[in-house]
């Protein structure tokens, strides 16, 4: 089913989207990727497409606009700009909240590299309205301080060969006082493009929703 292309108003900024919400859906996922990529990036669209045919709806959209994006990608000054990134994604979380169709679906965050950080430090301000956040080869350390504010059941996924990487999400993974998660995925590196492996997390990814939308669905 094609999604609805929208556009989101943030800041001074109107970020591209697309919103797809099947019938009776569980939750929406709200995907921020990291810098240098868009809603288009196959692996976020493959996971999405993986966790709608799961019964959640998904919202993949910039987290910049095009002439930011243009500008970050000659000077790097946003790259890690956790709080400007959160931001963004907060808008669009109250914006998903503005909308009829969606102001009473439970939100989840699916982020990637500094997306992830950005979706840990928005989970921390909305604590109220984000139930449940997954990171794919994150940086979740970067959360800092809003690690231990976080309430949302929270998944951390990491390539077992993205050395780099690893000691990071444990290190996030320790100061998280949620319901968590670290799971290792054999063989792949940061960008899981071994193959199977993106299957594996896409996998991961939509158990880890479906479980935890259901068990708050039942408790609503």
């Amino acid at each position: 089913m094609p999604g609805t292309e929208i556009t989101i108003p943030a800041q001074d900024a109107g970020l591209g989207g697309e919103l797809n919400l099947p019938e009776k859906a569980l939750g929406l996922v709200l995907f921020a990727h990291g810098t240098g990529s868009s809603r288009y990036s196959r692996r976020n669209q493959f996971v999405a497409s993986v966790l709608r045919e799961a019964g959640v709806g998904t919202l993949l959209f910039d987290l910049m606009t095009t002439d930011e994006e243009e500008a970050e990608a000659k000077t790097r000054h946003l790259r890690f700009d956790i709080p400007f990134l959160s931001r963004r994604l907060i808008a669009a979380t109250k914006w998903v909240f503005d909308q009829r169709s969606t102001r009473d679906v439970r939100i989840g965050y699916f982020g990637s590299s500094t997306g992830a950080a950005a979706a840990l430090v928005a989970a921390a301000e909305m604590v109220e309205n984000v139930a449940v956040v997954v990171s794919r080869g994150g940086r979740p350390d970067l959360a800092g301080d809003a690690l231990e504010r976080v309430k949302a059941r929270t998944l951390l996924i990491v390539g077992g060969e993205d050395s780099a990487v690893i000691p990071l999400n444990e290190e996030a993974y320790g100061r998280l006082q949620c319901e968590k998660a670290l799971r290792i995925v054999p063989g792949a590196t940061h960008l899981f493009e071994e193959p199977g492996t993106l299957e594996t997390v896409a996998r991961m990814a939509s158990e880890w929703f479906v479980s935890h939308f259901q068990l708050l669905g039942k408790a609503g």
